[in-house]
């Protein structure tokens, strides 16, 4: 493959093709659609927030309490979609029966007079009808019982679907009736019961995850569409959500577990042991040699061969050793020592490149302040370059590649090795496609110095026609590097992974930007809760009768709704002593009056 980028002249492109291209980085339209961020953070304000969205949406569909609405989504791992899909395909009746919903008439024992009695099944005592509580499935204990079973499945961390007592009975228990119970003898136990029916949105929630920040910033972030994606959250850390750990595209969630425990644990030092030592035929601890013999002893005192590791005596000449005589050539041996060899430099090969970039990569943000502080003396002079984004653009695109770039080995060691892909390519469609990587990856690396070479320059020392000459560079550069990313991502996903038959392999997508920010998820809502924080839901009677809602439930027609869906409702009226004043008129209205 020619390296097109081998000159100066084929390096930078035309000044109008340059500012094309870094509009392009702004408006990243062909690789990645401009479109509202796909990814919220949660906090702990807005979790209930969040959690009641869903709610709302299966309540106003099946016109269910907020309990048994709940009582789905849990079951369902708050996935509205999939349980919209059982809906269709199985029909209500047998979704509410899997998810133990039970949505029967209750047996009314409040009409019995307070000095009759109910036995109860569990503790077989006669209760008076005022202590006992009916479930939806309609079995009937005393409070004592229910209570007690509650406590246990609380402190058992099955707080989230409490079944009911009753043998065979697949009914989930009213929280309202848990939590009352629960509160009258142990109101830690139900605040505990109450914190796990929240954080069940996140813990059991698969598009919703815990920021794993350390020490933990409390937020969790909720994507709508690709789970296979990198985000920040707003505590500034970048992670892939798959996995949760750092943010590792282009390698895949295995590769990087694979790596990572690779660099952490001993097994390259087991591979230098083999390759340089062996073991003793006695104690079998490890012996180096360090000299020219060939009769080496062990500190325990065994001698034995080089060559072959078999225990000898100690008297020797130059030819022979004394008790003992090589055997036959064992090629076995000879083979495991030589693919030891081989497999450690190979892993040298990758990891000390991939820990050059790293550390480049580490130094170079120390370069932010340095770069403010040269645009700030630019800023300064009298010169008709004013704009300087061109500086910070660059700085950007320098991190964002170096970081596709360090991680790049990783991939590389792991897609062309026999770890995890043997028996996916032949060998030569292994060297082809493996020439092709490294092309790709030895044209990115050369223009990444290229522009923290340029980057370093002392810019702001220079006249004003050599800083437009290093602007040109820098915006040139960034938007080769830009491209080069693409296309290697492009060939990973098309020509490496794409063509994989026994496994698959997805990774975060390229984004020009970077890593997509998560934005905070917006406070305004058109829930209406009662005095207890209980989401409350349209009445099912006033529902098709001319449009007509609950009281703050405003319908998708009604004029009191803005574009986002917060209410607009028009401002009541103010009295300034004995005036009247609207305060929906305009402004100079209000003056005249």
């Amino acid at each position: 493959m020619e390296d097109y980028m081998s000159s100066d002249e084929e390096d930078y492109y035309s000044d109008r093709d340059a500012l094309e291209g870094l509009e392009n980085d702004e408006d990243d339209t062909h690789w990645q659609p401009k479109s509202v961020p796909t990814s919220q953070v949660i906090t702990k304000e807005s979790l209930l927030i969040a959690q009641r969205e869903d709610l709302r949406r299966v309540m106003d569909l099946l016109k269910l309490s907020e309990q048994h609405a709940r009582t789905l989504l849990i079951y369902h791992c708050w996935d509205v979609e999939k349980l919209f899909a059982v809906l269709v395909e199985k029909g209500k009746e047998q979704l509410f029966a899997e998810a133990g919903v039970s949505v029967v008439e209750r047996k009314d024992h409040s009409s019995l007079q307070y000095s009759s009695t109910i036995m109860c099944n569990i503790c077989m005592d006669d209760i008076p009808a005022n202590e006992v509580t009916t479930m939806d499935c309609g079995h009937c204990f005393c409070n004592g019982c229910w209570t007690g079973h509650f406590i246990v499945k609380i402190n058992e961390g099955q707080s989230r679907r409490i079944r009911c007592m009753a043998h065979k009975c697949n009914a989930i228990c009213d929280e309202a009736i848990v939590r009352n119970l629960v509160s009258a003898r142990h109101p830690d136990l139900a605040e505990k019961f109450e914190r796990f029916l929240l954080e069940s949105y996140i813990e059991d929630n698969r598009k919703v995850k815990w920021c794993p920040s350390v020490p933990h910033c409390g937020n969790a972030i909720r994507v709508e569409d690709d789970k296979f994606c990198e985000v920040e959250c707003t505590c500034g850390l970048q992670f892939c959500f798959s996995c949760s750990s750092e943010a590792h595209s282009p390698c895949s969630c295995l590769m990087w577990e694979l790596w990572t425990k690779k660099c952490k644990d001993e097994s390259e030092t087991v591979n230098w042991i083999t390759v340089n030592t062996k073991p003793c035929p006695k104690c079998h601890k490890p012996v180096e040699k360090n000299g020219g013999c060939n009769l080496v002893s062990c500190i325990c005192g065994q001698a034995f061969c080089w060559l072959c590791g078999g225990a000898t005596g100690r008297d020797h000449t130059w030819s022979t050793i004394t008790g003992h005589s090589c055997g036959r050539y064992k090629e076995d041996h000879e083979k495991k020592a030589e693919r030891a060899k081989r497999d450690l430099y190979r892993y040298m090969h990758y990891h000390n490149r991939y820990k050059a970039h790293t550390d480049s990569s580490n130094l170079e943000t120390k370069l932010k302040e340095t770069i403010e502080a040269k645009i700030t003396i630019l800023e300064r002079r009298e010169s008709t370059l004013k704009d300087f984004t061109w500086i910070t653009n660059g700085l950007n695109r320098l991190f964002r590649s170096r970081r596709v770039l360090s991680y790049s080995y990783p991939f590389a060691f792991y897609m062309f090795g026999d770890d995890i892909f043997q028996g996916e390519m032949s060998k030569e469609e292994r060297e082809l496609k493996q020439n092709l990587f490294e092309d790709q990856q030895q044209q990115l690396e050369g223009n990444v110095e290229k522009l923290s070479k340029c980057l370093e320059e002392p810019f702001d020392l220079y006249a004003e026609e050599k800083v437009m000459e290093t602007r040109m560079k820098v915006i040139n550069l960034s938007v080769i590097i830009d491209k080069l990313c693409k296309k290697m991502y492009e060939c990973i996903e098309n020509d490496l992974l794409g063509c994989l038959q026994s496994t698959i392999h997805n990774i975060a997508p390229y984004l020009s930007k970077g890593v997509e920010k998560a934005s905070e998820l917006s406070p305004c809502r058109n829930s209406k809760t009662d005095d207890s924080g209980t989401l409350l839901r349209p009445d099912s009677s006033m529902q098709g009768t001319g449009g007509t809602t609950e009281p703050g439930w405003p319908s998708s027609s009604s004029p009191n709704l803005n574009g986002s869906g917060c209410s607009s409702r028009k401002r009541a009226r103010k009295v300034l002593g004995d005036v009247l004043l609207d305060l929906n008129l305009p402004a100079e209205v209000i003056d005249k009056s």
